[in-house]
Order: structure tokens, then C-alpha cells, then sequence
């Protein structure tokens, strides 16, 4: 089997052998754009040994030989050459971007003897000494796990002593000395001497980046961005080119349009004589890119003009590194840029408009889940705030929460359900745990491109970074903010979109939906199949699924209505009632209540379906802990409806069945709350009651009779009658059950517990952590539908349901209704509707849409690593 390729070569395997980096390095060779030479070790080698217990694939070592001997022809350098040595870097390249979460190397080949070569053949002493020193501590962090703080801290020292801010302040006999002393930590933490055969560093340099892909940081990155564990990792191997050899030479990174807003401008950072982990790491505060203009003008145009190439060529936002070595320009990178959700949105809208992309890609290529970024509180504009200090508008939104220092603590306090900022010097892929958990981001050092900046913007979290009057004190704990002292536990608010850090708490409201939103989910209507309902039980969020495009309710639950403050003493007098008679006197207080609540529901939605479950949970829910108890009476009760396992014991159903005069209640309250809103709006609500928890087909006709018998009473009300479907036995049985139900409705929270045996609040945090963190588990399943287990139950239901009576609704009402991939399994199952919280009813109007251009054959292409 052949492991490498050469960037001008073609290679059959695309992405997913050659990587996102590799794929992109080989694409802009064959079209001309300045790329340093190279080739790269594919996936197929990394799986290979990641298979084989970290013992490269046999060929592999020598098929690499062959490789640099040919680059060394072509450069006409040698590597290790004591007169003009090739060095190149190594850098990983997944199929699917992971900024940050693997390791990089530069400046490999450097040894003792080759960087007085380049000293030589470069005439820069300090350019030489400088990349060698960036080498060993590269190298000693990657391949041999040193503490990056034993080199930053000799760093540090060596600045301080000479009274010098910047590393570029430091001049060729500084930097000798900094190598020395970094040739004796090197030697001191591994316990030998630096390498200085260059073909056994880059063995082992490429060995350490297929480790990097099962390192800690990247597993969980992985997890929180649902990308398979299996795919491995290329490695590329270029050619070196240096943006540290003076003030003509730099590096940088820049988007083609900008990322967090979408304008159609270029947006990037630029840094002088320096390295591009310097920029990407944080290490250096950088410019905006058009400085750039001013200090290399002719390498300046020619990226301008590169830039508008890539994006025409892969029709999409373009994330690019580039170093310019003394006045020549190299790209070392494209990739699909990531973006914010205003800016995704834009972007795709402007695109169509460009006539660079149809309406389908454009649905296509929106991540459904970004689009909850939206829906985030801002900073209330009416807000006095006090501004202790700005930093870089790194990624939009805002948040207040505690102050917290690393990462562990993030976690677990934002684990917890605490609102938490993470404050960091900078924040490193080891934070990854901690951002996923935090509210918000705050560090000292980075720019727009940072760590912190790219994977904040990609969660969807507020990041203000780059902030100059930040300071912290690990020790201590505690941090100063301009000119505030604060502990950690003490609140701050980030505002993402201003770079604003604000000391406190501070009134936050709901974001704006602007036109490229509204855009693009027009689209996605035209494009879709699948009805988009939401779950509402409120007026209020009624209004709001509305507001977002919701096109009826699909599951309204009664039993939140009788938790309010002035109904829990009737409920409570209802369930204390010993005789139907005296229960039913109770009711009739509760009824108006009920129509009164039902009447702004179909209010909110007029002309569109409700669907109403009827009371579903066990009494006892209702009524205080026993301990809380006010009488021996309550006391007496609360131990007679006491059950072991109340999930499975007298509720939905069953309690309708038992105590019938409760759903006559609520059904009369339906039946009357239409008629009135018919008559005061002059549209009819279309009303569906919904039985819960059915199990035999016996249940539902019971209480079908009850629901007609009860709705004569209003005989111009029209409703359909229906069940949920959230029992494997309702499933398997539903041909039976279809003959008594107009619609079925699959609740996939309860199917899921049912059907598990997992009781999701035992689980969740529990076992059912550790089941994901070491792979029983790929996906929690009340997130994603288990499609093998909980989803052949529901194919079992549609097919058996359908083959009944071909015109039966079919929905689902958990919140799986809202979550992408579960959309796309409901739409391949041929459901009417999903149905979901208010907010996430734009996400399942976009992945609805994009279910049904899967079908067709159209998905977003990704580019880049």
C-alpha cells in the first residue's frame, strides 16, 4: 500500500486520505498558487498505526526517505546539509478541521551543525538561532511531553534580564545563550541529548502527530463536535519558509470575508518577522491585516489577489495561513472558514446573490445547530454598565457568570448548571473541557485567530480576548481588570460583540433576527417535506414558535398549567377529594381556568394545529414532600398514592381510565376554548387531543368514547383524537391502536427510557457519561434518536400504523424533534412533523430542509483542514 504523496500529485482517496491541509496544499499547487513544496502522509498510514499499537506500517519509514531525497533535488537543499540545510515542518491535517487540537513542528532539520549553515547561507545569524530555539521547544513539547512553561519561563527570564518586552527584541548572542539553555531543559527533562540527525527527528516527529490524534483534547473536541473517532489524521510534511527573517518577512492569518459578521471584506492579522504559531498561539499580539498593506505592499496585493481566487474556486468563506519570506508570498493553508451564525447566514445569502452558489448548497452548507448562536441574550442596550476594560470582539454574544481560572474548574462548576467565565492568560487546545462548559471566554494575549477566538466562535460562546488590562495571578486567584481586583467566584459579563468586560452582572435581552436569517429559512421552507410544530404550553411561547416559523403546537402539556401559584391549592383540594362527587365539584373550579389558558393557546395560533395532551403525570407530583405535609389528611394521601416507580406506575392513560372525571374536564375546557376563540376571531382552531402513555388498544377506545361523548357538548368544534406513541408495546402494536386514533405522535423521551431502561434522570451524569466517555455509547440517545433500537420501534410504529389506516398523522413531540440528525432519521421514516422547543424551531426548519436535499442528493462540501 502507498502511504505518501507528493502535493503535485493527484491521489483518488480526496479528504478523507489525504486530509482537509493536504487536500488544500495539493489543490492550490495543481492551480498555480505559491504553496511550498511538499507531500504528506495519509490517513491510511495513521489508522494503520493507531491499529497496530504505534508500530508504523511496514514501507512507511523508507517511503518517507524517498520522499525527502526528491524534495532535496528539487529545492536543491539538503537535509541536514551543514551549507544549505531543507527544513520543513510538520504539521497534522484531519478530514474534518480541529483548529488547535493536534500538533504542529517547525524548523525541523536544525541540528547543531545545520543552523550555522543557515546562518551562513542567510547571512541572518539571528534568523538562524531564532528558528533553532523554536525547534526545541516545539519539538521537546510534542514529541517528548517537556512542560511548555520550562521554555516559556527561560523565555521569560532571558527577556527580563536583558529589560526587553518581545521576543524580536532580542539580539543573535541572546538567542545563542536561549539555545543553550534550551539544549540543557531538553536534555535535564528527557534525559538525552537534543537529536541531531534530522531523519530520526522527523521518524518521531510524525509518530507524535498520529499520537496527537488520540490525545485527550482532541477526543473530547471530537465528542463536542460529533466527528467519528476513526477517521485518523494525515501529517504534512513542507518545506520551510520563514517569516522571521526580518522586517521584509512576516505571517498571518485572514478570511476572505469577515467571520463573525459575514461582511463581504478582508478580515485577518499580520505579524512581522515572526512565525505562525505566533500568531495562531497567541504568543505575540498581532495587527490587522491591513498593516500589512503599509509594511510589505506588493506581497499585500498578491494575497488580495490570491484570496478572491480560493473563494471563487471553492465557492465558499476561505480561512488561509501565509508567510511572506523576505517580500515573497506562500500560502500554507486553505480551509472552509469557521464562522459565526449571522455570518454563515450572510455569507450564504450574499453568495446566491453572487450567483456563486444555488439556494440549495446555500440550505445545505448551514449547520442547523449554529443557528442557536441567534437566539443568545446580548447586553440590554438600556443597561448602565461599567466597563472595567476592552479587549478584541473575538466571537458575538454575551455572558455573565463567575470568574474561574482553568479549565478543570470550568467544567466542573459549569457542569454543575453555573454560569462561568473562563479568564486565561490564553486559552490552549488542553482547555477544550473547560471552554465546551464555560458561558463565556476572557484571556490576556490572542487576537481574532487565537485558539480561544476560533473554537468560541465555533460553539457558539461569547470571547473577548487580547484584553491589555487583564492580569491574573493563578496563585493568588485572583485577577485585576482595569482597575478592578477581583477573586475568582466574583461575576464579570463579556460581550463578544463590543469587547467589552464589564464587572457584574448585567441585564442581557434577546438578539434581533435580521433579513439573511429570515432569508435563508424561506428557503429552507420552500426546499422541506416535514411540517416544523413546537412544543408550547404557554401563550406566550406560543407566540414565540410562531415568531420563529412554527407551524402549530405539537405537544402542549396540561399538567404545567395547574402548577400555578393560584391553581396548585385547587389541584391539591381536587386530588385530596375521596369521592368522585366531591372530585368533581373541584373540577368544575378548575375548568375555567383550563378553558381560559386553551383560549390563548389557540389565540396565538390561529388557523394552525394544537395538539393537547391531556394529563400525563402521577398525582402525587402535585402534592408537597411528605415531610412538607400540612395535615394528617395530606399526610394520608400522599402515603396512599406513593409508588415505587412512578414513571411506570398511575399516569397518561391510566389515570385518565381510573379517574375519568379529570379528562372529561379538560376536554370539555378544549372543546369550549374553541368555540369561544371561533367566535371572538372568527377562525377555528384545528384542535387534536392526545391521549398519553397508551399501551393496548382497549385504553385508547375507552377514552375515545370519553373524548366524544364530552366534545358533543360542542358539536361545531372539529378535533381529531390520538395518542402518543412512547411505549415499545404501543409501537409494535400500532396497527391495532391506529384503528382508534387519528394521529400518533412519538414521544421519544419516554420511548427512549422505555425502551432503554434508562431513566434519564439516574442516567444522564451518571452512567451514561461514562458509557460516552469510553465509547459503549457513541451518542447520548435523549439527544440523538437511537435509530437501531428506539428508531426500528418507530419504523415498526409508522409501518404498522400506516398499513392500517394509510392517512394517519405521524409526528414526534420529544425533543429529539429539534435535534439535526434525529430530523433527518424522522424525515427518512416519512413522518408529517416534528415538533420542538420555540427556540429550536429554526434549526428543525433548516435540518427538515436539508433532510430532504440529502434525499436529493445535495449536501455542504467542506474544504480545507
Amino acid at each position: 500500500m502507498r502511504y505518501v504523496y507528493d502535493f503535485g500529485e493527484g491521489a483518488d482517496g480526496g479528504r478523507e486520505l489525504l486530509g482537509g491541509k493536504g487536500i488544500g496544499l495539493a489543490e492550490m499547487t495543481q492551480l498555480g498558487i505559491p504553496v511550498p513544496d511538499g507531500f504528506t502522509i495519509t490517513t491510511d498510514a495513521c489508522r494503520a498505526y493507531l491499529a497496530n499499537s504505534g508500530e508504523v506500517p511496514d514501507g512507511l519509514d523508507a517511503e518517507v526517505d524517498e520522499h525527502i531525497a526528491a524534495l532535496e533535488s528539487r529545492t536543491g537543499k539538503g537535509f541536514g546539509d551543514d551549507a544549505s540545510p531543507l527544513l520543513v515542518s510538520v504539521r497534522s491535517g484531519a478530514a474534518i478541521s480541529m483548529p488547535g487540537m493536534m500538533d504542529t513542528i517547525l524548523n525541523l532539520g536544525l541540528n547543531d551543525v545545520a543552523v550555522e549553515g543557515l546562518a551562513t547561507s542567510t547571512g541572518n545569524e539571528r534568523f538562524a538561532l531564532d528558528s533553532y530555539r523554536r525547534l526545541i521547544q516545539m519539538y521537546g513539547e510534542v514529541v517528548d511531553g517537556v512542560d511548555a512553561h520550562r521554555f516559556e519561563g527561560a523565555l521569560s527570564d532571558l527577556k527580563a534580564a536583558r529589560g526587553v518586552a518581545l521576543d524580536v527584541d532580542l539580539t543573535a548572542a541572546d538567542l545563542r545563550e536561549l539555545v543553550a539553555t534550551f539544549n540543557a531543559t531538553y536534555e535535564e527533562e528527557t534525559g538525552s541529548a537534543f537529536p541531531q540527525d534530522p531523519h530520526d527527528q522527523l521518524r518521531r516527529a510524525y509518530r507524535a502527530v498520529f499520537d496527537s490524534w488520540t490525545a485527550p483534547r482532541a477526543q473530547v473536541y471530537r465528542r463536542a463536535n460529533d466527528i467519528p473517532d476513526d477517521l485518523g489524521t494525515a501529517v504534512n510534511v513542507v518545506q520551510m519558509v520563514f517569516g522571521n527573517r526580518g522586517e521584509s518577512s512576516g505571517t498571518g492569518v485572514c478570511f476572505t470575508r469577515d467571520p463573525a459578521t459575514g461582511e463581504r471584506r478582508l478580515y485577518g492579522e499580520f505579524l512581522s518577522n515572526a512565525q505562525g504559531e505566533d500568531v495562531v498561539a497567541g504568543i505575540r499580539t498581532p495587527e490587522p491585516i491591513d498593516r500589512m498593506r503599509e509594511q510589505l505592499p506588493e506581497a499585500f496585493e498578491q494575497l488580495v489577489e490570491t484570496l478572491d481566487r480560493l473563494e471563487a474556486h471553492y465557492r465558499d468563506l476561505q480561512d488561509i495561513e501565509f508567510t511572506v519570506e523576505e517580500g515573497t508570498l506562500y500560502l500554507l493553508q486553505t480551509r472552509t472558514g469557521k464562522r459565526t451564525a449571522a455570518a454563515a447566514l450572510r455569507v450564504a445569502a450574499e453568495m446566491v446573490d453572487e450567483g456563486l452558489i444555488s439556494r440549495e448548497e446555500a440550505v445545505a452548507r448551514i449547520d442547523p445547530g449554529q443557528l442557536d448562536q441567534l437566539l443568545h441574550p446580548m447586553i440590554d442596550p438600556d443597561a448602565h454598565v461599567d466597563v472595567a476594560a476592552r479587549g478584541l470582539n473575538a466571537s458575538p454574544g454575551a455572558a455573565s457568570g463567575a470568574i474561574v481560572l482553568d479549565a478543570d474548574t470550568a467544567e466542573e462548576r459549569g457542569r454543575a448548571g453555573e454560569s462561568v467565565i473562563l479568564v486565561r492568560w490564553e486559552t490552549t487546545p488542553d482547555d477544550i473541557h473547560g471552554l465546551i462548559h464555560a458561558a463565556g471566554v476572557l484571556t490576556a494575549h490572542g487576537g481574532m485567530t487565537s485558539h480561544a477566538a476560533v473554537v468560541a466562535r465555533g460553539m457558539g460562546k461569547p470571547c473577548v480576548a487580547g484584553c491589555e488590562d487583564l492580569s491574573i495571578d493563578v496563585a493568588a486567584a485572583t485577577v485585576r481588570i482595569g482597575s478592578h481586583e477581583l477573586r475568582a467566584g466574583d461575576v464579570i459579563t463579556v460581550d463578544g460583540g463590543s469587547g467589552r468586560v464589564i464587572v457584574g452582572s448585567v441585564p442581557l435581552v434577546p438578539p434581533s433576527i435580521d433579513e439573511n436569517f429570515e432569508t435563508v429559512l424561506e428557503w429552507a421552507d420552500e426546499l422541506r417535506r416535514m411540517r416544523v410544530r413546537a412544543n408550547a404550553d404557554t401563550p406566550e411561547d406560543a407566540a414565540k414558535a410562531r415568531e420563529f416559523g412554527a407551524e402549530g403546537i405539537g405537544l402542549c402539556r396540561t399538567e404545567h398549567m395547574f402548577m400555578g401559584e393560584e391553581r396548585l391549592p385547587v389541584v391539591r383540594e381536587m386530588i385530596m377529594a375521596r369521592e368522585e362527587d366531591e372530585r368533581r365539584s373541584v373540577l368544575d373550579k378548575l375548568l375555567p381556568m383550563q378553558q381560559s389558558d386553551f383560549e390563548g393557546i389557540f389565540e396565538a395560533m390561529a388557523g394552525l394545529p394544537v395538539t393537547i395532551r391531556l394529563l400525563d403525570p402521577p398525582l402525587h407530583e402535585f402534592l408537597p414532600p411528605l415531610e412538607e405535609a400540612t395535615s394528617d389528611a395530606m399526610r394520608d394521601r400522599i402515603r396512599q398514592l406513593h409508588e415505587s416507580n412512578p414513571m411506570l406506575g398511575t399516569r397518561g392513560c391510566r389515570l385518565g381510565l381510573q379517574f375519568p372525571e379529570i379528562y372529561e374536564m379538560q376536554v370539555r375546557a378544549i372543546v369550549r376554548a374553541a368555540r369561544a376563540v371561533r367566535e371572538r376571531t372568527g377562525e377555528a382552531p384545528l384542535v387534536e387531543i392526545m391521549h398519553p402513555l397508551v399501551g393496548f388498544t382497549e385504553e385508547l377506545a375507552r377514552l375515545r368514547e370519553l373524548t366524544e361523548r364530552v366534545a358533543a357538548e360542542e358539536p361545531t368544534v372539529e378535533y381529531l383524537c390520538g395518542t402518543m406513541i412512547e411505549l415499545p408495546r404501543a409501537a409494535l402494536r400500532a396497527d391495532e391502536i391506529a384503528a382508534e386514533a387519528d394521529f400518533f405522535s412519538f414521544g421519544t423521551n419516554d420511548l427512549t427510557q422505555t425502551t432503554l431502561g434508562f431513566s434519564r434522570d439516574d442516567a444522564e451524569g451518571k452512567f451514561l457519561t461514562h458509557y460516552l466517555e469510553h465509547g459503549i455509547l457513541e451518542r447520548n440517545p435523549f439527544e440523538t434518536i437511537d435509530e437501531d433500537g428506539v428508531g426500528d420501534l418507530m419504523r415498526i410504529g409508522v409501518e404498522r400504523g400506516r398499513a392500517a389506516k394509510p392517512g394517519i398523522k405521524l409526528g414526534i413531540c420529544g425533543e429529539h424533534g429539534g435535534e439535526p440528525r434525529s430530523v433527518a432519521f424522522c424525515h427518512r421514516l416519512g413522518l408529517d412533523y416534528v415538533s420542538c422547543s420555540p427556540y429550536r424551531v429554526p434549526l428543525a426548519r433548516l435540518a427538515a430542509a436539508q433532510a430532504a436535499l440529502a434525499e436529493a442528493g445535495v449536501t455542504a462540501v467542506a474544504v480545507g483542514g
